[in-house]
């Protein structure tokens, strides 16, 4: 049996990847069961494209608040700019409609995820994952529903968030996810 990537703390990079990323918390179970799930997933379609997934990475992550969560990050082999697990590999050129099949991918494979706190698809999700830090900085696009594609556990910030949010999966809510337009990052030249 193989196991995802362990990072330790993660400092971040100057990448830019379309992406899954998963706050776990401190549920390393959950995360690890995720990961098994990652790896023996079948390639996501994106148009008339096959995109497989790399191994997930597992970081330890350090929230505003001082504590700690484990974040997973899930990356489609060969979308995005800089991407350092995808050296030596060719960049696929996807349009939007093309990104949000496989934004649509992304969230089916998170539908299988359990124990999970925070979630999100899209270009270097990672700042929107952490509970304490949606707490300070999104209160008003959490109330407005303007962050399309996040999933909260039903515990998490119940008292911020407003009408838009919809049932995910038994346990979990989502902001629907709107897909990619045109006018945000591609992968095409």
């Amino acid at each position: 049996m193989r196991r995802c990537t362990s990072r330790g703390v993660y400092g971040g990079n100057v990448a830019i990847a379309f992406e899954l990323a998963v706050n776990f918390g401190s549920d390393e179970a959950a995360a690890h069961a995720a990961c098994e799930l990652v790896i023996g997933a079948a390639p996501l379609t994106a148009g008339n494209q096959q995109v497989p997934l790399h191994e997930p990475l597992l970081h330890l992550v350090q929230a505003e608040d001082g504590s700690q969560y484990r974040l997973m990050t899930v990356l489609p082999v060969g979308v995005g700019w800089g991407v350092a697990i995808d050296r030596g590999r060719e960049r696929r050129s996807l349009t939007a409609a093309q990104l949000t099949d496989l934004g649509h991918g992304l969230y089916g494979l998170l539908g299988r995820f359990r124990g999970y706190q925070v979630a999100q698809v899209g270009w270097d999700p990672e700042g929107l994952v952490d509970p304490v830090e949606l707490r300070h900085e999104q209160v008003d696009e959490l109330a407005a529903g303007t962050l399309p594609g996040l999933v909260l556990a039903e515990d998490i910030l119940p008292d911020l968030r407003g009408s838009g949010f919809v049932p995910f999966r038994p346990g979990f809510v989502w902001l629907p996810y709107a897909g990619e337009r045109p006018s945000t990052l591609t992968t095409e030249h």
